[in-house]
């Protein structure tokens, strides 16, 4: 995957999530009913796609012809041998290292969509969104560094501020988000924890896809345990609403599209895509979403939610020129000749 392809494809990843809201508004359901339809039947696809992935992984290649290398391997078949184990040996125990950590991000996945719903609750749709979704690229940031990943720039910093800032004034229209009795405390503290959240499982997955794990195994692992943990939150929730076929044919677009192809796009940018980089750019999100509403829904932008548009629009094209110089970590690893420091790093 070309280097500069990465970023579009999160944009991508980013325009499809950005339809979710106008084509549940069309849905006439529960907002968590919603979210746990979109996320069983999205994570299901995920899941049976990297089921596929893995089974086709397994497969002999057409040019893998072992027994004769090691037969006509020259004077030292004995080489071969030991190299074609330690790769083997350092697939085995990177997947096998990686398991635990997969399955805390698929937690973190399901535990993302109740916090967020808690937290629209308690503080109104405007002060939740802004604060979740504004606040995961900060934590993107800070995770990723803390993980060994390269600290972020100067630049991002500066881009990913611009942008989160413009995001609160698209969405808050350059007010308080309509509640009038002060924030709610605790519902800004779930908020974060959504944030906070989405970061996690965001880094989980970039350092599975930079150790050499195919993206779309990674987005199944994580998005089918989610769908797992989420299917008992869809039954409690009534999901009557899917048996008309409106309803049905909005569950499926949202679970097909705005879920698993939003993350086998947004995994595949992140091949080459800095992960703190991905995260502000998912900022395209509200950006889309707004522009939906105002064509499909026929809702009203004030002039300074447009202005905040603009500085969103302003900070994503910062973020997304490319860097003079890329980092080592921006570009998936070659599976080694033998183990390193760096492939055991997890």
């Amino acid at each position: 995957m070309h280097t500069r392809s990465g970023p579009l494809a999160v944009v991508a990843a980013a325009v499809l999530w950005g339809t979710a809201g106008t084509a549940g508004a069309l849905a006439a359901a529960d907002s968590v009913s919603l979210a746990a339809a979109r996320l069983v039947l999205g994570g299901a696809v995920l899941a049976a796609l990297a089921v596929s992935a893995h089974r086709r992984s397994l497969r002999p290649r057409p040019l893998d012809r072992s027994h004769e290398r090691v037969r006509n391997a020259g004077p030292d078949p004995a080489r071969w041998a030991r190299t074609h184990w330690a790769r083997t040996h350092w697939a085995r125990t990177h997947w096998a290292r990686a398991h635990w950590t997969l399955a805390l991000g698929a937690a973190a996945v399901a535990a993302y969509q109740l916090c967020f719903f808690a937290a629209v609750h308690r503080t109104g749709v405007a002060i939740g969104t802004v604060v979740a979704i504004g606040s995961g690229p900060v934590f993107t940031g800070v995770l990723s560094w803390l993980a060994g990943r390269e600290r972020p720039s100067g630049r991002w910093a500066l881009a990913t501020a611009a942008a989160v800032a413009g995001c609160a004034v698209l969405v808050t229209g350059g007010g308080a988000g309509g509640e009038t009795g002060g924030p709610d405390a605790a519902g800004i503290g779930l908020a974060l924890l959504g944030g906070l959240l989405y970061a996690f499982y965001a880094v989980v997955a970039a350092r599975a896809i930079g150790g050499g794990t195919d993206s779309g195994i990674v987005m199944g692992v994580l998005f089918g345990g989610a769908a797992v943990l989420m299917l008992p939150v869809l039954v409690l929730s009534g999901p009557v609403w899917l048996a008309r076929p409106g309803g049905l044919l909005t569950a499926l677009y949202l679970g097909c599209a705005t879920t698993a192809l939003a993350y086998l796009l947004y995994g595949r940018g992140l091949r080459t895509t800095p992960v703190a980089t991905a995260a502000t750019l998912a900022l395209a999100e509200p950006a889309v979403a707004a522009l939906l509403g105002v064509v499909a829904l026929r809702e009203h932008l004030s002039a300074v939610s447009w202005a905040g548009l603009a500085l969103l629009a302003a900070g994503l094209a910062v973020v997304a020129l490319p860097a003079r110089a890329r980092t080592p970590d921006a570009r998936v690893p070659e599976t080694p000749e033998t183990p390193t420091a760096t492939a055991g790093r997890r």
